[in-house]
C-alpha cells in the first residue's frame, strides 16, 4: 500500500528551509506540512508527518486543511516523559538547549502544549517500537485506512486452552471421518495458520476462485495458488451429509471437527489440469488426486491439539506465529526465506549469502535466514527429511551459512511438484511467517515429465510468476542466478557464460551417483561434513535393499 512519511529531515533541507523555529515560523511549518499532506492523502497515499508541533492551534488547522478536502485527519501524541526524550537526543539538542545555545526548544524553554483528544495515544517509556507500530497500524485498520488482509495476520485453528475439555467431549461424541497421513499434513498447515485466513479445508466457493484464480477474493485479493481440500469417498459422504459436525481421526487419535460441512463434487481431471497442466496419472501427486475420493468436503476445523509427528524433529516445527517471535528476538529488521527439498549444496548456499550481502549493502542491520526446508510428503526418490535436516545442520556447523543469523524450520506442506502454481502458495506461506524477501530458484516446485523426462514447468517461469502474482506484492522477490562449480577457482560461483568452458554444471543425477559410490565431489562443491551425511543415505539406502 503506498505509503510516504514526512519529518524534519525531508521537510526542513528542503519546502521549509526559509524557516526558523519562532512561533510564526512554528505555525507557518505545520500548515505547510499539512497542506502537503493533504496532496498525498488525496493521491491515494497514507501519508504520516513526524514533527513536534507543539501548539494545539496548529494541530486544529492541519486538521481543518483536512477536513474541509473530506480526507481523514488522525491526530496520534507520542507521550514520552522528558528525560526520556533526552536520552534518546542522538543530535545533542537538548544538551544545547540547557546550555543556552538554543532558545525556544520545545520542552526546556518553550511550552509544549498537551493534546487533549488524540485519536490514539502512544506511551513510548512503555511500549517497544514494534507495539507502537502495531498500535497504528491497528488504528488504520479500524478506520478501514489499511484493510485488515494486508497485514498478514496469522489465523491458528486450535481450540482454546480453557474450551479443549469441553470440545473434546463434543468430538467424541460425533461420527467420525479417518483422515490419511496426507490430510494429517494439510490439518498441520492449516490448524498452525500457514493458509490465513482459511479457517478449514475449503468450501466450494474457495475452492473454485482458487483453481480459476489463484486467489481468495472474499475480504480484498489474497494470493493462495493450490487448493487445500479433503477428498471423502462416496460412502462416507453419504454417511456424514445432513450432520452439523463430525470429528476428524487418525491412526485412531481424535484429531479435529469439522464444523458445518458442505460436499460438493471432486473433479479430479479439471483439479488436476488446472493446477499441474498435466493430468498425467505418472506424476506421483497427480496419481494421488485421481486415487482419492469422489467428493471434497469444506468446512471450519478445530484441532484438539498441535500436530506432532514424534520423529525427532518437531522441535524444528515452528509454527508461523513461533516464528515472528523468533526474528523479533533476534532484532531482524530484514528476513529472507529459502525453500528447499533438496541437500543444501555451495551454489545454494552462494545465493543465501549473496542476499545477505545486497541487504546489508541497502541499510539492513540484523538481516536474517529463514533456511525452510519442505516437511511434508515428498516423491519417492528425493532424500528423507530427517537427512535432509542432518545435511542442513553439517552445512551451518562448517559455517557454510552464519549459525547465528539463520533459523532452521521446517514447513509442514506437502510437496505437490506444480511448478510455478505452486511457487506462489511457498512464497506466501513464508509471508505469513513474517518474510519479507523470498529467494526463488531455478525450476521451483519442478520436475521432469514422467513419460517425456523434459522439464514439465519452464524452468525460468516460476520466478516471473512470483513477481507478477496478485497479493504478494509485500515481499521482494530475490531472482535466481546461475551458479555452477568454477574448475579454476574450485568454487560455486556464478555463472560467466564468456568464461563457459571453466564452468562445470554438476546435474542432481551426478551428484548422487557421486554419493552412492562413496566418491567425493569437487572440492568447493559441498561442504566436506554436509557431503559426508549424504553418502550416508545412499548407503544406507543399498543396505536395505
Amino acid at each position: 500500500m503506498p505509503c510516504y512519511s514526512l519529518d524534519g529531515d525531508n521537510i526542513r533541507h528542503g519546502l521549509n528551509k526559509n524557516l526558523g523555529f519562532s512561533t510564526d515560523d512554528r505555525e507557518e511549518n505545520i500548515r505547510r506540512v499539512a497542506e502537503v499532506a493533504k496532496l498525498f492523502a488525496d493521491a491515494g497515499l497514507v501519508c504520516i508527518t513526524s514533527f513536534i508541533s507543539p501548539f494545539a492551534k496548529d494541530r486544529q488547522n492541519a486538521r481543518e486543511i483536512h477536513e474541509m478536502a473530506g480526507l481523514p485527519f488522525f491526530e496520534i501524541f507520542v507521550d514520552a516523559p522528558l528525560n526520556i526524550c533526552e536520552s534518546r537526543d542522538v543530535k545533542g539538542l537538548y544538551k544545547k538547549a540547557r546550555a543556552g545555545e538554543i532558545k525556544g526548544f520545545t520542552g526546556i524553554d518553550s511550552e509544549y502544549e498537551k493534546p487533549e483528544s488524540s485519536e490514539l495515544v502512544l506511551k513510548t517509556n512503555i511500549a517497544t517500537v514494534n507495539e507502537c507500530i502495531q498500535q497504528v497500524v491497528e488504528l488504520l485498520q479500524a478506520q478501514n485506512i489499511v484493510p485488515k488482509t494486508m497485514m498478514n495476520d496469522v489465523l491458528e485453528l486450535f481450540v482454546p486452552e480453557n474450551q479443549i475439555g469441553q470440545v473434546r467431549a463434543e468430538a467424541n461424541m460425533l461420527p467420525t471421518l479417518e483422515i490419511t497421513k496426507l490430510d494429517l499434513q494439510w490439518v498441520q498447515v492449516l490448524s498452525e495458520g500457514w493458509a490465513t485466513p482459511l479457517k478449514g479445508f475449503m468450501r466450494e466457493t474457495q475452492y473454485l476462485q482458487v483453481i480459476h484464480f489463484s486467489t481468495l477474493r472474499d475480504d480484498g485479493v489474497i494470493n493462495l495458488s493450490i487448493p487445500i481440500v479433503l477428498p471423502v469417498a462416496t460412502e462416507d459422504k453419504k454417511r456424514l451429509e445432513g450432520c452439523i459436525a463430525f470429528a476428524l481421526d487418525y491412526n485412531g487419535q481424535r484429531i479435529a471437527i469439522l464444523r458445518n460441512p458442505e460436499f460438493y463434487e471432486h473433479r479430479k481431471e479439471e483439479r488436476c489440469a488446472r493446477v499441474w497442466g498435466t493430468t498425467c496419472e505418472k506424476h506421483p501427486h497427480v496419481k494421488m488426486v485421481m486415487e482419492s475420493g469422489n467428493w471434497l468436503a469444506g468446512g471450519d476445523l478445530l484441532v484438539l491439539e498441535r500436530i506432532k509427528w514424534n520423529d525427532g524433529l518437531d522441535q524444528y516445527r515452528l509454527t508461523p506465529l513461533e516464528l515472528r517471535q523468533k526474528f523479533k528476538e533476534m532484532n531482524a529488521d530484514a528476513v529472507f526465506a529459502f525453500q528447499l527439498r533438496n541437500p543444501v549444496h555451495n551454489g545454494h548456499a552462494l545465493l543465501m549469502q549473496d542476499t545477505k550481502r545486497h541487504l546489508l549493502e541497502r541499510g539492513y542491520k540484523h538481516p536474517v535466514l529463514l533456511l525452510h526446508p519442505l516437511g511434508g510428503w515428498t516423491k519417492d526418490d528425493d532424500v528423507p527429511l530427517e537427512w535432509r535436516m542432518k545435511q542442513h545442520a553439517a552445512v551451518l556447523e562448517e559455517h557454510v551459512l552464519d549459525p547465528k543469523s539463520t533459523i532452521v524450520a521446517i514447513f509442514p506442506s506437502p510437496m505437490l511438484y506444480a511448478g510455478p502454481t505452486e511457487v506462489q502458495w511457498h512464497c506466501r506461506a513464508r509471508m505469513i511467517a513474517g518474510a519479507g524477501f523470498y529467494i526463488v530458484g531455478r525450476d521451483p516446485a519442478g520436475m521432469p515429465h514422467p513419460e517425456t523426462k523434459k522439464d514439465l514447468y519452464e524452468p525460468t517461469q516460476g520466478g516471473k510468476v512470483l513477481s507478477m502474482a496478485p497479493g504478494l506484492a509485500s515481499v521482494e522477490i530475490i531472482p535466481f542466478r546461475v551458479a555452477a562449480y568454477n574448475k579454476v577457482k574450485k568454487a560455486m560461483i556464478f555463472y560467466n557464460p564468456e568464461r563457459h568452458e571453466e564452468f562445470d554444471f554438476i546435474s542432481g543425477t551426478r551428484m548422487r551417483k557421486l554419493a552412492r559410490e562413496g566418491e567425493n565431489p569437487p572440492d568447493g562443491f559441498m561442504a566436506p561434513k554436509a557431503w559426508k551425511v549424504l553418502t550416508e543415505y545412499y548407503k544406507s539406502l543399498e543396505k536395505n535393499n
